[in-house]
């Protein structure tokens, strides 16, 4: 189930429309201060992890300029667990 179908089954497809919305808008600032975040390298190298709204961590790598989203993840999932397999 991805986010946008979360949300849109208990709040309503609007509510999820913008909530996918703001986290593209917070995805795409990251390119104007990419060093935000905290760095988990134990994780992967050069991985960074900034919150968004108390409820979701957004994993992200900044290689050269270019800011590569890895992961949205919504609702304290465990970062290592989600991590595990690179």
């Amino acid at each position: 189930m991805t986010l946008y179908d979360y949300i849109a089954e208990e709040s309503g497809e609007g509510r999820a429309e913008g909530y996918i919305d703001r986290i593209q808008r917070f995805c795409q600032s990251l390119g104007t201060s990419p060093m935000r975040g905290t760095a988990r390298d134990e994780l992967k190298r050069g991985l960074r992890v900034v919150g968004f709204e108390r409820r979701v961590a957004i994993a992200f790598q900044v290689k050269g300029n270019q800011v590569i989203v890895a992961r949205v993840l919504y609702g304290g999932r465990d970062l290592a667990k989600a991590f595990s397999h690179l």
